[in-house]
């Protein structure tokens, strides 16, 4: 004879299947919905540019978290060496990306050429013209600020030029070393020095200071700024995202509006 089971016992089973497959529907819910964290480490020199990218890739992708981490390229670079959470890195120039690389932190395939600058002077706003790099020996200019050549690429690419036009000897006491481009604009503001050099793309920012002369290309190494996921990154699947959204229409608009070149167009 064919058995029946009792009424509450199917209730109790059919209660089961439900709050299973509930639950089951939440967690899958909670793991689209569980946000995730990139820690860009960034040079100095694109703060601006890439706080105004972040607001349109977070339209996107409300999922993904960036947290920024900017500096000058050799502190990140040392930061990323000494085991620093990061997830990618963009560096104001190929000599701090190619130490990463020699030690085998980076994951390879992803390394790209991003951006392009130039390297120009600077003198607080009242300061009249016919301030060039080829003056910057004269008497009544006392002070210059330049990144520190041992770990900014600004002060490495700002050396060159002055050894291009034979006065980084004949300056050389009045140099003002700075750990990154935005001191050395903050110190042209306050008049704590007469000129900087700086890039093109630091001068957009501040409305107390004014380019004077742009260095030719010809005096200095291509300012080029590549860009590469980490190896040891968490999420690289979102990190390679985020990396293509910065070559996307949306994000070089934006970098062009803040005086970047752009290496693929």
């Amino acid at each position: 004879m064919k058995q029946t089971m009792p009424i509450n016992r199917r209730s109790f089973v059919a209660f089961n299947i439900a709050f299973l497959a509930t639950a089951c529907t939440n967690f899958n819910l909670y793991k689209k919905q569980k946000k995730i964290t990139l820690t860009v480490s960034a040079a100095s020199s694109l703060q601006d540019a890439m706080k105004d990218i972040l607001v349109l890739y977070q339209q996107e992708n409300p999922n993904v978290n960036i947290n920024y981490n900017f500096g000058s390229s050799g502190s990140l670079q040392q930061q990323i060496e000494q085991g620093a959470p990061t997830d990618i890195f963009i560096s104001a120039a190929p000599k701090q990306m190619n130490n990463l690389q020699k030690k085998e932190l980076l994951l390879i395939e992803t390394r790209q050429n991003l951006l392009k600058n130039r390297v120009v002077l600077i003198v607080p706003k009242r300061v009249g013209d016919g301030m060039t790099f080829n003056n910057l020996n004269k008497a009544d200019l006392r002070k210059i600020s330049l990144g520190d050549p041992a770990s900014v690429p600004a002060g490495q690419y700002g050396k060159e030029v002055l050894i291009s036009i034979g006065l980084y000897e004949k300056v050389d006491h009045k140099l003002i070393f700075a750990k990154n481009t935005r001191q050395i604009v903050l110190y042209v503001e306050t008049g704590n020095v007469d000129a900087g050099l700086v890039y093109k793309t630091d001068v957009i920012v501040s409305e107390k200071v004014r380019i004077v002369d742009m260095a030719p290309e010809n005096y200095h190494s291509p300012i080029i700024y590549p860009i590469s996921v980490i190896k040891r990154s968490k999420h690289p699947k979102e990190a390679k995202e985020f990396t293509a959204f910065l070559f996307s229409r949306k994000a070089k608009d934006i970098f062009k509006d803040c005086g970047f070149g752009l290496i693929k167009d």
